[in-house]
């Protein structure tokens, strides 16, 4: 798989991004992105959590879009916050479906949901960036 690499931001809040081929390998990439971060910052409460939501985003991006590469990055926005963000080539605002109790797939936003202390999207004229939030609480755990 050929990668851009994951890049520190230079300014602003402390993350790292990298831009991925729209494949089913990227997700394991992308988990390894967002875990490696968790762990740097101290937020190894969180690096569970955050790789689930980050693998959902990511195969909803290469389901549901015409995509060839997405950009996954991973913001710490605060003491004890971390946002993951998923970029795409759509700009249909994505949406929590409700799948069948046997059906495979159909889950990822309401996965996404469950597991953030709070998700949503950004809209771009041709493309868009669904991003969840994750926060240690006060006893140290992601949840």
């Amino acid at each position: 798989m050929t990668t851009t690499g994951a890049r520190p931001n230079a300014t602003g809040a402390p993350g790292y991004s990298e831009t991925l081929p729209c494949a089913s390998e990227s997700a394991r990439r992308a988990r390894v992105l967002t875990s490696t971060a968790m762990h740097t910052w101290g937020l190894a409460p969180l690096a569970e959590d955050g790789k689930l939501i980050v693998s959902e985003l990511v195969s909803n991006v290469i389901v549901h879009t015409r995509c060839h590469l997405t950009r996954v990055a991973i913001t710490r926005v605060g003491d004890g916050t971390v946002r993951i963000a998923v970029a795409d080539t759509s700009p249909l605002a994505p949406a929590i479906s409700i799948s069948e109790d046997d059906s495979g797939s159909g889950r990822g936003l309401f996965l996404v949901d469950a597991l953030s202390d709070r998700w949503g999207y950004d809209l771009h004229p041709a493309s868009k960036v669904v991003w969840a939030e994750l926060r240690v609480r006060a006893d140290g755990s992601g949840r």
